[in-house]
């Protein structure tokens, strides 16, 4: 072979290299009917997951709700507490407080009723300490709540109290 013929057969693999393909499709089509449905079916899938439509779809709500009907919430009442705020020296402020616990089952109730006293201790102290800033909003109300939630669950081992509800709470 010689320098031209060489020449000629890379001039021609280059030609056949650069020749446009026929028949196949092109890359927009690829990416329009192919990978963007593919993505879209993923994320249905993924928001029917998320959304727990897919166990109610496959059997798994009912385990939940017959496990719910056993579980069933029972409400125990707290005495009504009266606290003197903690008020640095200025005016006297009080604070009147009502609340239920929520818990699981009729046995939970009698063994809040063997400590409450221990509950009402814990309560009080908790309560005297607060200042009236404290309690303002729903920020502070949800603070109070929660701290409640914590030092009953705290005060009682054996018994998990869900909830702590407000029936009344006045303060002056």
């Amino acid at each position: 072979m010689t320098d031209q013929t060489m020449d000629q057969d890379v001039g021609e693999d280059v030609e056949i290299e650069a020749a446009p393909r026929k028949g196949g499709p092109s890359g927009k089509k690829i990416v329009l009917f192919g990978i963007l449905p593919l993505l879209l079916l993923i994320g249905a899938g993924a928001g029917v997951y998320l959304s727990g439509a897919l166990d109610s779809l496959l059997g798994g709500g009912k385990a939940e709700e017959s496990t719910a009907e056993e579980k069933q919430s029972v409400f125990y009442d707290m005495p009504t507490l009266l606290v003197n705020l903690n008020s640095g020296g200025r005016q006297s402020n009080y604070l009147k407080l009502s609340v239920s616990l929520e818990v699981e089952g009729e046995a939970a109730r009698q063994r809040l009723d063997q400590v409450k006293p221990r509950i009402v201790d814990n309560f009080q102290v908790y309560l005297r300490e607060l200042r009236i800033e404290d309690l303002q909003g729903s920020a502070g109300l949800q603070r109070l709540r929660e701290e409640l939630l914590l030092r009953v669950n705290a005060t009682v081992d054996d018994v998990k109290v869900r909830d702590v509800l407000f029936k009344e709470m006045l303060v002056q």
